[in-house]
């Protein structure tokens, strides 16, 4: 069901990808399968490209997605940077598309540093084509609320300027579908090694 999801970009929101996206690639789904949707600067020439401004309008889809809000999603750090340095990286990737870093660090709302790089602004919708089109940026999908009722977009909160110390609690849904998605591996796995030691002793 989540394949299907993530194909579709209706139904692609940033609620979506940090639930479930870092997760459903280690199990075989290619980043560039589903990217081609979001960002022309890495598509194959042999798959059609759904720009962003021509997706339909779905409001009610998930509750507090509104179009101002967006998930910028960014190629992994080279080697072992600090994460200050990954909040400085993101800061000077959206100063490009909005003139200077001032600028940038008054729009950004969160980043992620840990479990996938990401970072959330607030921006016009005619910006989103111009960023997905800087360096290391991967995908630029609308942001949405977390929770139903809940006004929160996740991630690790950037205010007035900084990033909050860190803390495991700001990615406590994707920490919680990781380990859900262990022990559903663990489980399978357990299940056919016992499959097949009956298999070999009614042989």
């Amino acid at each position: 069901m989540l394949l299907g999801v993530l194909l579709k970009p209706l139904n692609q929101t940033a609620t979506l990808y940090r639930r479930y996206l870092p997760s459903l690639s280690l199990s075989g789904v290619s980043s560039s399968a589903s990217s081609r949707w979001f960002s022309e600067g890495s598509a194959t020439t042999d798959f059609p490209v759904t720009r962003l401004s021509e997706l339909p309008r779905v409001p009610k889809l998930v509750e507090g997605c509104d179009y101002e809000h967006w998930l910028v999603v960014m190629e992994a750090p080279r080697g072992y940077p600090f994460r200050d340095e990954i909040v400085s990286g993101y800061i000077k990737t959206l100063a490009m598309a909005l003139g200077s870093e001032e600028e940038a660090k008054k729009s950004i709302y969160s980043v992620s540093t840990k479990y996938y790089y990401a970072f959330g602004c607030k921006v016009r919708e005619n910006l989103t084509d111009k960023i997905k089109y800087l360096p290391n940026v991967k995908w630029v999908l609308p942001d949405s609320y977390l929770c139903y009722g809940e006004d929160s977009y996740g991630g690790e909160p950037f205010i007035d300027g900084e990033v909050v110390a860190y803390d495991d609690k700001y990615h406590v849904d994707w920490v919680r579908d990781e380990k859900d998605d262990k022990f559903k591996s663990t489980t399978h796995s357990r299940k056919a090694r016992r499959r097949r030691k009956k298999n070999k002793v009614l042989s």
